[in-house]
């Protein structure tokens, strides 16, 4: 029998014990942290395309099941549980910064921006943040890192798949301009394919151009893009 539209997916055997919890959630709310922040971040090592940082306040009082970080779902998990995910928080939010704005801040200043911009999206004073990772950069005071937040958090798992799904819709979308890069399958991500196509027609308006995957294609007339440079241009 089919699955409804719109309904989650049986949970799988293997994800049946692996549920993220509220523990960490807890402990701020338990010292008065009345808005708690789960953050996470998809992009990062994708050569093309935006990165993309969720940020969620979920409810004390309310539980979702079937809730899992997003690497452990499939494509069509993670997209039934968009909608449940979206519809149970309190406050959601997706900062992005695009591929040239990579380019010009570099990566460390850019996921800083990305995090600022999906913070301000939730339009509520934050009193605590829990961050997936080892390095706070979000810049919060009363900020948590948690090594594979995403299995442990139920806020930061949320927050993942929120940003993964809708990254990942972007990419989709883009791919029917830019037709042989698979960006609808790879997500900008280095593949096999991806590689062909950057190699056959060059880089896309897409693309990270300050990366180092630049120096090996044959020229395309674009050179590298140095992080803060300006984009060169060259007429063959």
């Amino acid at each position: 029998m089919g699955t409804k539209a719109g309904a989650v997916p049986k949970l799988r055997k293997a994800l049946k014990r692996s549920a993220p919890g509220l523990a960490h959630e807890r402990e701020f709310w338990a010292d008065g942290a009345e808005v708690v922040v789960g953050i996470d971040e998809v992009g990062r090592g994708s050569w093309a395309g935006p990165l993309t940082i969720g940020a969620i306040v979920v409810p004390k009082d309310r539980r979702i099941y079937k809730l899992r970080d997003s690497k452990q779902l499939t494509e069509s998990e993670r997209e039934a549980m968009f909608d449940r995910i979206a519809d149970w928080a309190e406050a959601w939010s997706i900062g992005h910064v695009s591929n040239d704005e990579c380019d010009q801040l570099g990566m460390s200043a850019a996921q800083k921006l990305a995090a600022k911009r999906a913070i301000d999206g939730l339009g509520v004073d934050v009193d605590a943040v829990l961050l997936d990772g080892k390095w706070n950069f979000v810049g919060h005071p009363n900020t948590t890192m948690l090594v594979k937040g995403d299995s442990i958090s139920a806020s930061i798992a949320a927050a993942s798949i929120l940003a993964k799904v809708t990254r990942d819709r972007m990419m989709r979308a883009e791919s029917e301009a830019y037709p042989g890069f698979d960006f609808e399958f790879n997500k900008g991500y280095p593949c096999p394919r991806h590689k062909a196509a950057l190699k056959g027609y060059g880089p896309t308006p897409l693309h990270r151009r300050s990366w180092v995957f630049m120096d090996g294609l044959p020229w395309a007339g674009v050179r590298r893009l140095p992080p803060g440079g300006q984009t060169q241009l060259f007429q063959s």
